[in-house]
């Protein structure tokens, strides 16, 4: 019981001091600062107040607050928040076998804060991720777009927009997952799965068109249709579609309906999209693109290429990157910005891929993705040059609280793997050894 208060005790003076220190302004000077929205500053200053960005510029043009704790940062670079626009952590799962299309499942229902997989990310430097359901079918749910706080339960992560709702989007997919084995409940060949669609989008319009018509009256209002409520949302714009897609034949297909139908929509994977890079661009929608340096895989995806990033760049369409966690550990998600620059991709732009190029696929640029004042303190304090196989994430702060610490032992471990760095539900958690095994194990097992 004792031992039980104690570590209430402590809790509640560790959130005690965290409050404190958002009160104070916080400055880190000297490293070399990559704001994403500008060109590099070479001696930059960095100033976080009350989780939001209040100053970052040059030495002697960033007046240092009064009362401000200074941290000296030379020698390292410091970049926004990585923003992965797929993954898969907290071991979320979303529509069951029975019906291909599923828009009323929400993911929020689903994700587990205390899985492995959120501070494994973290040590990657992310600090905001759009958590997915799975792709094997036509609408498998909504998304939920987290910040990777240290949390004790799902709303301790959640996005707020403007009107107190969640932050999501709808998760969509074509090609061979969603069509499954004919015969079932799903639809068997590719044509008929956009038939599928386009029969649920126009039920989604004929309902919208009930509600507007019954003005108020609930005598005329239609029964209420979770699944319709929630494609109308996407009609209106009010979330957007991110879209499992990986043939040319399967890309112009959402295109088609896209237009056809006004909605929003983020291309995902898009093994293909250097085939059809021109009507990507034409069509005005992103891509999230990501990145698979070993061959195999679904048949569909045997033409995926490195050169896609480039492809879509030099068409002029927007691009950005993801991990398809665990398909790519989040913890080398900057690894997936280097490949892309080795097969043609500018510097830039594979920086703004894992930054604020996905911020907007999500429509949370206004928020995340640059370093600019009145944004989210969210940041990342790197050894060394982002692109580089050497350099490692020593820090990773979300709005202005520092979340991964790479000389914290338990961090540590978290970002090089080891017992209790995997299954959360097997006994070689950390917590079930103590500190020195802690150390052993983050050093490599080395005493």
């Amino acid at each position: 019981m004792l031992s039980r208060l104690l570590a209430v005790t402590t809790a509640c003076l560790g959130l005690a001091v965290a409050a404190l220190a958002q009160e104070n302004p916080l400055v880190f000077t000297g490293a070399q600062i990559l704001p994403i929205v500008g060109e590099p500053i070479a001696n930059g200053v960095l100033v976080v107040q009350r989780g939001k960005i209040l100053a970052v510029g040059s030495a002697g043009s960033v007046t240092i607050p009064s009362g401000a704790e200074t941290r000296d940062a030379r020698g390292k670079i410091i970049m926004p928040g990585l923003v992965d626009s797929h993954s898969h952590i907290g071991g979320a799962q979303g529509a069951d076998g029975s019906t291909p299309i599923q828009p009323e499942v929400r993911v929020l229902d689903a994700v587990d804060v205390r899985h492995p997989s959120i501070q494994k990310a973290q040590a990657g430097g992310l600090t905001t991720a759009n958590v997915m359901p799975g792709s094997g079918h036509l609408i498998s749910g909504q998304t939920l777009y987290l910040k990777l706080r240290d949390g004790r339960v799902i709303d301790d992560l959640l996005i707020k927009l403007a009107d107190g709702t969640i932050a999501g989007g709808l998760k969509m997919a074509n090609g061979t997952n969603s069509i499954r084995t004919p015969g079932g409940p799903f639809p068997g060949s590719r044509a008929k799965s956009a038939a599928l669609v386009r029969e649920q989008y126009i039920k989604a319009q004929e309902y919208k068109a009930k509600i507007e018509r019954a003005r108020g009256d609930p005598e005329k209002l239609p029964a209420r249709d979770l699944a319709l409520e929630m494609l109308v949302e996407v009609l209106d714009g009010k979330r957007i579609v991110q879209h499992h897609t990986h043939r040319h034949d399967d890309i112009l297909t959402v295109l088609r309906l896209q237009k056809e139908f006004g909605f929003k929509v983020v291309l995902h994977h898009v093994s293909e999209a250097a085939k059809v890079a021109a009507e990507i661009a034409a069509a005005g929608v992103p891509s999230s693109v990501i990145i698979v340096d070993s061959p195999g895989g679904k048949l569909e995806a045997r033409d995926l290429t490195m050169e896609n990033c480039a492809a879509l760049e030099k068409a002029g369409a927007a691009v950005g990157l993801h991990t398809d966690d665990g398909v790519t550990d989040s913890r080398h998600f900057l690894r997936s910005a280097a490949l892309a620059v080795r097969a043609g991709m500018t510097r830039a732009g594979a920086l703004r891929a894992v930054t604020i190029a996905n911020a907007r696929m999500l429509g949370l640029d206004a928020r995340v993705g640059s370093l600019e004042p009145g944004k989210d303190a969210d940041f990342i304090v790197l050894s060394g040059d982002p692109l580089s196989v050497y350099t490692q994430v020593e820090q990773t702060w979300i709005e202005g609280t520092k979340v991964f610490d790479l000389g914290d032992p338990k961090d540590r471990l978290y970002a090089f793997g080891g017992a209790g760095a995997g299954d959360p539900r097997r006994v070689q958690l950390c917590c079930f050894g103590s500190a020195w095994d802690i150390i052993i194990a983050a050093n490599g097992g080395e005493q």
